[in-house]
């Protein structure tokens, strides 16, 4: 994989600094068992409020399961499509709006972010590559795949293995090599009162 390591202002770990979501996925390079099987690990060690583990994915390999692979991918705006159908897997991260007991449970969105983070940061340690998107059609992906109602669905992503960078088509590479950037720190973190500006 090429890097981009983000431009911290003090150095943080580097399976931190160096996730980001590329686009270029390598068509012809399918992701092995054990490294799946290390995400999805990743994902249900991930904290979650009273326990609850809110989270469920959809799984879909292009090379195991072609026709679902490719209805769960028509889900995607085609903007998405337009890269998307070269990666090896496509997952689906649903929250669900319930506790175990049957209360609502407002927390779950929040908690499968977080499951879905630990994946991300597991799949680069790995190799890997993860984007994850709000580019589908949720009413499509949940009729497609009976997708229950109590379940809200809150990202598409890709997974698989970058190209090659002497592969990288010329339609993705503007993208690929776009400078990361972040709001300042003084923008999106307070201390002690709401607009009180954390300042290093």
């Amino acid at each position: 994989m090429f890097r981009k390591k983000a431009l911290t202002r003090i150095e943080i770990a580097a399976v931190l600094a160096e996730r980001w979501s590329g686009r270029a996925y390598d068509p012809d390079r399918p992701v092995e068992r054990d490294k799946l099987l290390a995400l999805l690990e990743a994902a249900r060690w991930a904290p979650s409020c009273f326990g609850d583990q809110p989270w469920r994915y959809l799984i879909w390999e292009r090379l195991a399961e072609p026709e679902r692979w490719r209805r769960a991918l028509g889900c995607l705006t085609e903007g998405n499509r337009r890269w998307a159908f070269r990666a090896p897997l496509l997952l689906l991260a649903c929250a669900d709006s319930r506790f175990r007991d049957g209360r609502p449970n407002p927390w779950g969105p929040y908690d499968t972010g977080a499951a879905s983070m630990s994946l991300a940061i597991e799949a680069m340690a790995l190799g890997l590559m993860v984007h994850q998107m709000g580019g589908f059609d949720a009413g499509k992906i949940r009729a497609e795949f009976a997708i229950p109602e109590r379940y809200e669905c809150m990202a598409m992503m890709t997974v698989g293995y970058q190209l090659p960078e002497d592969q990288i088509p010329d339609e993705l590479k503007e993208r690929e090599y776009a400078p990361r950037s972040r709001r300042p720190l003084a923008e999106s973190f307070f201390m002690g009162e709401w607009g009180n500006s954390f300042e290093p």
